[in-house]
């Protein structure tokens, strides 16, 4: 595949996008360089588009002159996903945020990639309709964010991810061709899944300009338990009758001690007594229901010796509880250490062995690693706290990695299950993947970008 190896298009392009938003200025290229993780590279140009002939003539002017393009939507991926590896041009595309049309009757919400995740939810809301994908960072990160990465979050036990809730895609391919795969129907099967490839292809395969996403509707009440655990292998114990119990909760998380312990500091007046292990679990549905589940999570925490058990029922109350767990990831940043939050996941039987793991790793290589995360489905994420300051850290912390993912694999477990690959996760890729694997990647991603211009230098070269 050719590559971009100069910037003389940077001369050209006045000419042939007059019209599109477009910078050059120092302070615009630094701010469109990385997301949350720790690289940065400058683009030569962002063009910000408003619509899709505006994404459709930047994609034919990169094909022309045969120049890299980077899709970004809000920056708050966590493996460098959106940084520009190889320069070329940034596709802003935070100034399409409309939300176009949210229908009760078909159940639908027609958004375009840059609005915020947390506002479909709210426009939902106010027709007593439910968008359940619910990443961490969701007042922040947008739709496109969401799709090229096939984000998750809590609820995603009960609920699933970012595509179990896409029906339809404008795609505008690299060549600039325009596709919509999908549409308004809740089943269909015309052709091949194209949809379904899009969501969490990390922006190489095609940049998406509109998605039509199923929403359902919103269970009238819900609750939350939480309740800590003097034992972190009680607290699994727990997890595992939970879910053995006949209800599913809509959200199921844990947290190991250094967790929890960096949550009190950061938030003192939290309802968190000291506890090797702590739990939250949400159930949601018909009232009645919900106070029977509600009953039956209680008595199965008190079973396993849970303590300071705290229930909620009601939006306020809920979001309380939450409030604590969505600050689990604040509170160790609060510590001033570098922290390498890695979204690993495993079967769920081999959630002790996780947790043993990470134990087995901060031993070794002297560092604290925190883990916490979404119980019911084996995602959990380990945080390597790094001290910079202290001399090979930062590179002990790479063998740890190395450790890590060997770990996870043989356990039959992935390397990410939210973040993606990007740039942090393109070493161990080949050891996730096997041969024909990977060369089934590249065969569909050359397919729709014979020229490598989308989002190149990442896991796929």
């Amino acid at each position: 595949m050719k590559k971009n190896t100069n910037i003389d298009w940077l001369d050209k392009y006045a000419n042939y996008l007059p019209r599109l938003i477009c910078s050059t200025n120092l302070n615009v290229l630094k701010s469109h360089s990385g997301d949350k993780w720790f690289a940065e590279k400058n683009p030569q140009l962002v063009i910000t588009p408003r619509t899709t002939t505006d994404v459709q003539k930047a994609l034919l002017f990169a094909s022309k002159f045969n120049v890299p393009v980077t899709a970004r939507g809000a920056g708050f991926g966590y493996v460098g996903g959106c940084v520009p590896a190889r320069g070329g041009i940034v596709l802003a595309m935070s100034r399409m945020n409309r939300i176009i049309e949210v229908s009760t009757q078909d159940g639908v919400a027609i958004v375009e990639p840059g609005v915020i995740t947390g506002d479909l939810q709210k426009a939902a809301q106010k027709v007593n309709w439910f968008y359940p994908p619910d990443p961490a960072s969701l007042k922040d990160c947008s739709i496109g964010g969401n799709i090229a990465t096939n984000a998750g979050g809590p609820r995603c036990l009960k609920y699933g991810v970012t595509k179990h809730y896409v029906l339809g895609l404008q795609v505008v391919l690299a060549d600039g061709s325009v596709i919509q795969t999908g549409g308004r129907c809740h089943k269909n099967k015309t052709g091949f899944g194209l949809t379904e490839l899009f969501v969490g292809s990390e922006g190489m395969l095609g940049v998406v300009t509109q998605a039509t996403l199923r929403l359902i509707p919103h269970p009238p009440e819900r609750a939350t338990i939480t309740a800590g655990f003097q034992r972190l292998d009680l607290a699994l114990a727990a997890v595992d009758s939970i879910l053995n119990s006949g209800v599913l909760p809509a959200a199921l998380e844990i947290a190991d001690a250094f967790t929890i312990n960096a949550a009190k500091s950061f938030l003192p007046k939290a309802a968190i007594t000291n506890a090797d292990g702590f739990i939250l679990v949400e159930v949601d549905g018909d009232r009645a229901s919900v106070r029977s589940q509600t009953n039956t999570i209680k008595n199965i925490l008190l079973k396993h010796r849970g303590f300071n058990l705290n229930v909620g029922f009601g939006d306020k109350a809920c979001e309380d509880q939450w409030m604590m767990r969505r600050q689990f990831s604040e509170g160790l940043k609060a510590m001033g250490l570098t922290k390498l939050n890695e979204d690993v996941v495993v079967p769920r039987s081999k959630l002790a062995d996780l947790f043993k793991l990470s134990k087995k790793l901060s031993l070794k290589y002297g560092f604290p690693i925190a883990s916490f995360g979404h119980a019911g489905d084996g995602n959990i994420h380990l945080n390597l706290m790094i001290d910079r300051s202290k001399p090979g850290q930062e590179k002990r912390s790479v063998r740890a990695l190395d450790d890590l993912f060997k770990e996870v694999l043989h356990l039959g477990g992935a390397l990410t299950g939210e973040h993606g690959i990007g740039l942090a996760k393109m070493k161990w890729w080949p050891k996730a993947a096997s041969r024909n694997l990977i060369q089934t990647h590249t065969k569909i991603k050359h397919a729709l970008d014979p020229l490598n211009i989308l989002n190149p230098g990442k896991f796929l070269g």
